[in-house]
């Protein structure tokens, strides 16, 4: 069964451009934390690089997920796109519309 690939690059387009958006978002989230104890106290300082470390590690996951669509993009023009690299079988379209950068079928990425 042939994946829908119109609702695929469309899918991907829009995971894309959420992923872009929310990372200019969260520009100044992961913006280096100053030291200015005169205004900040301590604390302060130490939940807002907590907070700084998990903006950067979102911006991580963004950028991982970003080059796992640039990945599905190149299997839609390979014509690989919806089948698993591992076994060759079709990907069910429910996976894909959950997850449209799946390169694999559950019973390969679980294995």
């Amino acid at each position: 069964m042939e994946p829908d690939l119109d609702a695929a690059r469309r899918r991907l387009s829009e995971k894309k451009l959420d992923l872009e958006r929310m990372s200019v978002m969260s520009e100044a989230a992961r913006a280096p934390v100053a030291l200015d104890q005169q205004s900040v106290g301590r604390l302060s300082r130490m939940d807002a690089m907590q907070q700084q470390a998990m903006a950067e590690a979102q911006e991580r996951a963004r950028k991982r997920d970003l080059v796992r669509i640039e990945m599905a993009e190149r299997r839609l023009a390979d014509g690989e796109y919806g089948w698993c690299a591992d076994c060759g079988e079709a990907i069910p379209d429910k996976r894909l519309e959950i997850d449209p950068m799946a390169e694999k079928c559950v019973r390969c990425a679980s294995a």
